[in-house]
Parts: C-alpha cells; sequence; structure tokens
C-alpha cells in the first residue's frame, strides 16, 4: 500500500503520545527512590501525581478551545516540547516542593496533546477512526515498553534524576520532526473570543445529553483504574509480590506491551461489533485482571494477570469514538476536550486513592479496589445493552 500523508500524520502523532507518555510514566518507577531522597510518604507522592493527572485532565478543554483558535498543530508542538522540558524540570528538583510543582507543570503540557491529535485523526481518517485511535494509542504501549526498564536501569546506575530527565532525549528530536513533516493546519474557529467557549450555557448542554453523561461514567472509572495502575503497578509487585525492580520493571513494560497489541484490536472489533460490546469484554478481563493480580502466587500466574489488565486498560480505543460519535464536527475539538477535562480531574483521584488505601489496608485492597469499580462499569454496560436505554 502506498504511504500517504494522513499515515505521515497517524505516525508523528503516535510518536508525540509517546512522549508525552513517557514523561508521566518516568516517575512511576522511581517512587521509592523519590521517596527516600524527599523522606515523604507513598500517599504524598501519590498526591504530586495525582496533582499531574489533574493538571492533565484540567488541560484537555482548554487544547481544544486552543486548537479551533490556532490550528491543532501549534497545540501540538508545544505538548511535546513541553513534555521534554518538564521532564528536566522534575529531574532537577532539590526540595519536594518544586519536585510537586514540576510534575504538575509536565501534566499540564502534556495534556494538551491527546484531545487535539484524537480530533485531528478523527478528520483525517474518514473511517475505520477506531482503528486509527488504536494505533495513535500505541504510542502509550512503545512508552509503557521501553519507559520502565530504561528507567529502571539509568536509575540502577545513574539515579533517579538522570532517568527522569531521559526524557528529554527522545522529546526534543520528536518535536523537531513533527514541526517538519506536519503541515500547519487551518484553526476552525479563528476570530471566536476564547471567552465565548467557556460559557456556562455552552458546556451543559454538551455534557447533559445522555450518550455523553453514560460514557462520561464509563470514562471516568476506567480512567480511574487506569492511572492508579499506571502510578503504583511497579510498586505493588515490589512490595506485594516481592519483585526486584528490574523484574517489576519488566512487567510494567509487559503491562503496555499487551495494552497496546489489545488497543489495535479492541478499536478494529469496536468499529465492527459496537463500542459497548468492546468495552464491556475490557471491563471483565480487568476483574480477572486485578482479582488474579491480587491472589496470584507465582511468576507464570502474575503475568498472566499483569496480561488481564493490560486487556482491560484498551478500553480507551472503543470509548473515544463512543464520545466522538456524541459530537458533530464542529464540537469535537472542544467537545471531546471538554469531557476529557471532566473524566481526567475525577478520575486523578486514583493515583491518590490508591496510594492511600495501600497505606491504610495494604496493596491488596487497594488493587482489589480497583477490580471492584470495573465490575460496576461492566454491569452498567450490560445493564444499559439489555433494557436498551439508549445511554
Amino acid at each position: 500500500m502506498r504511504w500517504r500523508y494522513r499515515e505521515t500524520v497517524l505516525a508523528l502523532c503516535t510518536l508525540a503520545f509517546l512522549v508525552t507518555m513517557m514523561g508521566r510514566l518516568a516517575i512511576s518507577p522511581v517512587i521509592p527512590e523519590i521517596v527516600e531522597t524527599f523522606a515523604v510518604s507513598n500517599a504524598v507522592v501519590g498526591l504530586s501525581l495525582t496533582g499531574m493527572w489533574l493538571a492533565y485532565g484540567l488541560s484537555q478543554y482548554p487544547s481544544g478551545v486552543l486548537a479551533d483558535r490556532y490550528g491543532e498543530r501549534s497545540i501540538i508542538l508545544v505538548a511535546v516540547g513541553g513534555s521534554a522540558l518538564a521532564a528536566l524540570a522534575v529531574s532537577i528538583t532539590p526540595a519536594f516542593a518544586l519536585f510537586f510543582l514540576a510534575t504538575i507543570l509536565l501534566g499540564a503540557v502534556a495534556g494538551l496533546h491527546y484531545s487535539v491529535a484524537t480530533t485531528l485523526l478523527a478528520r483525517t481518517y474518514d473511517g475505520n477512526v477506531g482503528a486509527a485511535i488504536g494505533v495513535h494509542n500505541s504510542g502509550a504501549t512503545v512508552a509503557g515498553l521501553v519507559t520502565p526498564v530504561a528507567v529502571a536501569w539509568l536509575a540502577i546506575h545513574f539515579g533517579w534524576r538522570v532517568a527522569v530527565a531521559a526524557v528529554a532525549v527522545v522529546g526534543i528530536p520528536a518535536t523537531v520532526l513533527f514541526a517538519w513533516k506536519v503541515r500547519p493546519t487551518e484553526p476552525r474557529r479563528p476570530e471566536t473570543p476564547l471567552r465565548d467557549r467557556f460559557q456556562v450555557s455552552v458546556v451543559r448542554d454538551l455534557l447533559s445529553r445522555p450518550a455523553v453523561a453514560f460514557t462520561l461514567v464509563i470514562a471516568i472509572i476506567g480512567e480511574f483504574a487506569w492511572q492508579g495502575t499506571a502510578s503504583f503497578l511497579p510498586t505493588f509487585l515490589i512490595e506485594h509480590h516481592e519483585a526486584s525492580t528490574t523484574l517489576a520493571g519488566t512487567l510494567f513494560s509487559v503491562y503496555f506491551v499487551v495494552q497496546g497489541v489489545a488497543q489495535v484490536g479492541v478499536g478494529a472489533v469496536s468499529d465492527r461489533f459496537g463500542r459497548d460490546r468492546a468495552l464491556a469484554g475490557c471491563m471483565f478481563a480487568g476483574v480477572v485482571g486485578f482479582g488474579l493480580l491480587v491472589t496470584a502466587s507465582g511468576l507464570p500466574a502474575i503475568v498472566v494477570s499483569v496480561a488481564f489488565v493490560g486487556v482491560a486498560m484498551s478500553f480507551g480505543s472503543a470509548l473515544m469514538p463512543r464520545f466522538l460519535n456524541a459530537f458533530s464536527d464542529e464540537e469535537q475539538n472542544a467537545g471531546f476536550g471538554l469531557v476529557r477535562t471532566v473524566y481526567m480531574i475525577v478520575a486523578s483521584l486514583g493515583s491518590v486513592v490508591v496510594g492511600l488505601l495501600a497505606d491504610l489496608f495494604g496493596w491488596a485492597v487497594a488493587f482489589g479496589f480497583l477490580g471492584a469499580a470495573l465490575a460496576a462499569v461492566a454491569i452498567a454496560i450490560v445493564i444499559n445493552g439489555a433494557l436498551e436505554l439508549g445511554y
């Protein structure tokens, strides 16, 4: 098949997503070292990660509005370059208060990417948007494969600061490549005052649609579980299963590999058989995965449980098209950004809640709670379909 410009856009959006994800994932494998360096608790570090995800979520709606005003290409460039520079800032902080602020900055600039890139792909690909989104999301998979192992190795040999700073080695060239190969994009609403896009009536109209509201519930709980897993899976494996740092990083990579492969498949399945069937399948996989993860007693069982969790966390390939279908072409940038902001804000509590539950009750309770939350989502999707409620 002849390589087309839209494949270039997809490839470079995927690379950009890889960089923004690397910046956020680089912290998780070195949480024990960060706790030791700053003499703080898991809950406090979890709070900083919650701040990062909260900032990431808050950036979603403004990113869509800004893309309508200035074009998608400009916003994605800020996101990629900003993520590289923010990761450098995190790596050089001398005190925890500055680490906390730099982590929030990292989330804010990284959050400018996903909504805008997804909308750009939806407009570039007239059909099969689920499969295209699945490929785009594989940027997170590659980040998940490379980042934990690389960060763990660098942290062991050079310290956690060098490990986090290494994000810029990929981020800066990726920014240059995106600027070189992706054409400037025409703003959709260059003359509309930004303040008009943030009116309460506009926001209320978008969020009050039944299909949007129900999808928001799925997104909030699914993303809550994703963030809790992404923040603490390596630490869970180290402290609950007594895995080494290297083994925990490797299993974290396995989790992301499975998630990446599954994302493409889930997106294609959702295109062919429906979004809700694909979503329900992911949620049920999560129930099995977290249950096994808590009770597993040997390496093979742990690997299987990590694989099930990886399949569960690939739900985004079916969820994002479900959102996009609820908006017109003119609404997609701001509308998709708005719902991303809403569910990311609430779901950002995943990191601090999992950290707090682990401190108070242990890791089995913390990760068992995530499995129970996904079970509730699966049941809700099945009831919605069986009773034809239309949400």
